[in-house]
């Protein structure tokens, strides 16, 4: 590990996702395993990036994330905003850009829970007449 690390922890879902940054030439880890190996989708690898790519960051950081919880998808969002958050929390002036583009709002939507007596959270069961 090296001297100057900076953690945050960033969630989506219910994916959790706990992020180290350091100065570096740009390799994410996650899970101990590359970006690559971990996001088989470009998608996600893309989602990931984002906020590096905004601040021209990508090849100045080596990122090590550890993510639990939720899918692939929900698990790069989280990623995301774990890596904006550790960010702003190195330099207060990176807060702007990563805050207009929605980097450091933690989306709060989760799958609402299926209900008894119904077919699932929202849908009912089919309406018998006869």
């Amino acid at each position: 590990m090296s001297e100057a690390q900076t953690y945050a922890t960033g969630k989506r879902k219910t994916a959790v996702a706990r992020v180290w940054i350091s100065a570096g030439s740009g390799q994410i880890t996650v899970n101990g395993k590359n970006i690559e190996e971990y996001f088989e989708r470009e998608t996600g690898r893309m989602i990931a990036r984002q906020a590096l790519e905004l601040l021209e960051l990508v090849d100045k950081y080596d990122v090590k994330a550890t993510v639990a919880g939720g899918g692939h998808s929900a698990q790069a969002d989280a990623m995301r905003h774990g890596i904006a958050r550790a960010l702003t929390t190195e330099d207060p002036e990176r807060r702007r850009p990563l805050k207009r583009a929605g980097f450091l709002t933690r989306d709060d939507r989760k799958v609402e829970r299926k209900k008894y007596g119904q077919a699932g959270a929202r849908k009912r069961f089919q309406y018998s007449k006869r």
